[in-house]
C-alpha cells in the first residue's frame, strides 16, 4: 500500500514535464552569449550561447546533473535548483515561473513589489496632459505621476521616497484625509486596508510592508480597526468625490488598470464632459501649468 505522502510525491514527478523542460533549457542556453554572464568566449567556441558545463558552474551544479536535465532524464530538480538554473540562464520573471511549471513546482513569489515603471507606462502618463494620473504599487507606494496627479493630489516630488504611500497619507495626515468626502473617506480606508492584506499575503517576505502595517497599526485606532476585520476584498474602480484647495469639490470616475507584471496599478481620474468637475479639470489643468512654470524658473 503506497502511503500518502508517497501518492503526492508521484503525482507531483508526473506532472513534470521532461521534454519540454530539455527543449527549454536548450533553447535558452544557446540563447545567452558567454560576454553576458562574465565567461570568456575563447577561440575555440562551436556552440551557440553557453556550453552545458559553463550553466552548470554558474548554477553551482554539476555538469552531469545538468546534462541529465537537457536529456529529459535525471531526478526532479528542486526549487533551490530551478531558481539556480534561473538565475544562470538570465530567465525573465515569465520564463523562469515556466520553468517551475515545467518541474512541477510552483514559481516562487518576489520578495516585494516592483519598484520601476515601465517606460511604456511612463511615456503614457506624460500623454496625459489634462488627465489626472499616477502609478502606484501593490502598498499603494507612488512610483510616477503626471503634471495633472501634481496639480489635484499635491506634489509627491516634494516628498521623500519614504513618505509617498497614499494608505500612510490617509490615515495620518489630515490634510490628505480631507481632501475626500466622509462617505468617499470611509471607503477608501475600508477598502484600501483590504487591499493591503491582500499585498501582505503576495509578498510575506517583504519587510516593507510588514513595516507599513506594524506602523499603522500602532500610530492609528482606524487603521488597526479595520486591520483587525480581516477584509480582503477592494473596489478599486468608482466614483469619488475630492477636494482641490484650488477649485473646490470634484465628482471625479476614477478608475484603476492593472499591470500585472510588476503588479502596479495605473490610477485615471476623470470627469464627463460638459459636467462641473469636467470643467474644473480644465481650469486645473491651466493652474497646474502655470504653478509649473513659475517653479521652474
Amino acid at each position: 500500500m503506497v502511503s500518502g505522502a508517497a501518492a503526492r510525491h508521484a503525482r507531483g514527478v508526473e506532472r513534470i514535464d521532461r521534454e519540454e523542460m530539455a527543449s527549454f533549457l536548450r533553447n535558452r542556453r544557446a540563447r545567452v552569449q558567454p560576454a553576458d554572464v562574465g565567461v570568456p568566449a575563447g577561440p575555440r567556441r562551436r556552440v551557440a550561447g553557453l556550453r552545458r558545463q559553463e550553466v552548470a558552474q554558474l548554477a553551482g551544479m554539476s555538469v552531469d546533473y545538468y546534462i541529465l536535465l537537457e536529456q529529459g532524464r535525471g531526478p526532479r530538480p528542486s526549487r533551490q535548483m530551478l531558481s539556480a538554473i534561473s538565475r544562470a540562464l538570465r530567465l525573465t520573471d515569465g520564463e523562469r515561473s515556466y520553468l517551475h511549471h515545467l518541474a512541477g513546482e510552483a514559481a516562487p513569489m518576489p520578495d516585494g513589489p516592483a519598484r520601476d515603471v515601465r517606460p511604456g507606462v511612463l511615456r503614457l502618463l506624460d500623454r496625459l496632459a489634462d488627465t489626472p494620473a499616477l502609478v502606484c504599487d501593490a502598498k499603494y507606494d507612488v512610483l510616477a505621476w503626471n503634471a495633472m496627479a501634481t496639480a489635484l493630489l499635491g506634489d509627491f516630488a516634494a516628498l521623500a521616497p519614504g513618505e509617498r504611500n497614499i494608505i500612510r497619507r490617509f490615515f495620518t495626515d489630515q490634510s490628505a484625509r480631507a481632501r475626500h468626502d466622509p462617505v468617499g473617506g470611509e471607503h477608501f480606508a475600508r477598502e484600501s486596508v483590504a487591499d493591503l492584506r491582500s499585498a501582505a499575503a503576495r509578498y510575506p517576505d517583504d519587510p516593507a510592508i510588514r513595516h507599513l502595517i506594524d506602523d499603522l497599526c500602532e500610530s492609528s485606532a482606524e487603521f488597526r480597526d479595520h486591520w483587525d476585520k480581516q477584509e480582503v476584498t477592494a473596489k478599486r474602480s468608482r466614483s469619488k468625490r475630492l477636494y482641490n484647495a484650488s477649485v473646490g469639490w470634484l465628482d471625479l470616475d476614477c478608475e484603476a488598470l492593472h499591470d500585472p507584471d510588476p503588479d502596479h496599478w495605473i490610477i485615471l481620474y476623470s470627469a464627463a464632459p460638459g459636467t462641473p468637475a469636467h470643467e474644473a479639470l480644465k481650469l486645473l489643468n491651466v493652474i497646474g501649468t502655470q504653478q509649473l512654470s513659475t517653479d521652474s524658473r
